[in-house]
């Protein structure tokens, strides 16, 4: 009995020390930056320009603007948790093609910008941004689409529970951090533990304009069901788009179907270009 007991004390604090560096190194867990740019806009056949931006607590900012002639709106693209802007190029040349032009920044402690991330400190990274698209380029809100994906989601719901755009696309998304994480790890209480919360649920309650959310059957990552939860809690009006293929590359497996679905909802918000394609079929509601 009394091995047995050790036994139970050695586990006990073994998940102990485990839920403690969970808390410590919470951060390890939900951001995965990466330096080094890998590719240009330049290697697409598209002009770019550098971006400097200064969130509100200063810290500097790289991003790249990507003008489209005759562009009726511009997207302001917030990237996933992995990677930085040099790894977005498909999505860049896509969004082109449909006629708008592009913002697209790293996160602090992403790419070329300074700092380290934090949750906090993405929200006021995007924020620069969308300050940015409306003083310095001249935008003016109704005609900024934000954009986000995966960890994006998240930061895009809350700039647009903020900022009030003309449209907000939500792609490969979670209702928050704590849920997906609860999910990845049922042996740990992460609810309890998350610090990192990234609530896009919670704050989807303050978002009026028309959104259109993205998800595949397939994402081995972030659910489906929690995609389709995440659309629920959305206000009309709004639309959902299903489609095929990994969290990373369900956009390209997906193809036509996904591009229709943009092109779709672009023209809903009266910001498609002239030769943007005609959906296939209706995003799925």
């Amino acid at each position: 009995m009394s091995a047995l007991i050790v036994i139970l004390a050695v586990l006990a604090v073994v998940y102990l020390l485990i839920c403690l560096l969970m808390v410590i190194l919470q951060g390890r867990f939900v951001f995965f930056p990466t330096r080094e740019l890998a590719a240009t806009p330049a290697e697409r056949g598209l002009s770019y320009r550098d971006v400097e931006l200064r969130a509100s607590d200063h810290v500097r900012l790289h991003a790249w603007f990507v003008p489209r002639e005759g562009a009726r709106g511009v997207l302001l693209f917030c990237h996933g948790n992995a990677g930085n802007i040099g790894d977005r190029l498909d999505s860049l040349q896509l969004f082109h093609e449909l006629g708008l032009a592009v913002l697209i920044f790293d996160y602090r402690g992403y790419g070329r910008s300074a700092g380290r991330p934090s949750e906090a400190g993405l929200y006021r990274d995007a924020r620069a941004a969308w300050d940015h698209l409306v003083d310095q380029e001249g935008f003016p809100a109704e005609r900024i689409v934000v954009f986000g994906r995966s960890l994006g989601g998240a930061v895009a719901v809350q700039l647009a529970s903020q900022a009030d755009p003309g449209g907000l696309i939500v792609e490969s998304s979670f209702t928050s951090a704590a849920e997906l994480g609860a999910r990845l790890y049922p042996w740990l209480p992460v609810r309890q533990l998350a610090r990192i919360r990234f609530d896009a649920a919670a704050r989807l309650q303050d978002v009026s304009c028309r959104q259109l959310f993205v998800h595949s059957l397939d994402d081995e990552v972030v659910p489906y069901g929690l995609g389709l939860r995440l659309y629920r809690q959305a206000h009309l009006p709004k639309q959902f788009l299903r489609i095929r293929g990994g969290h990373g590359d369900g956009f390209l497996v997906s193809g036509q179907r996904y591009r229709s679905g943009l092109a779709a909802f672009l023209a809903s918000l009266g910001l498609a270009a002239d030769q943007a394609l005609p959906p296939a079929s209706e995003p799925e509601t």
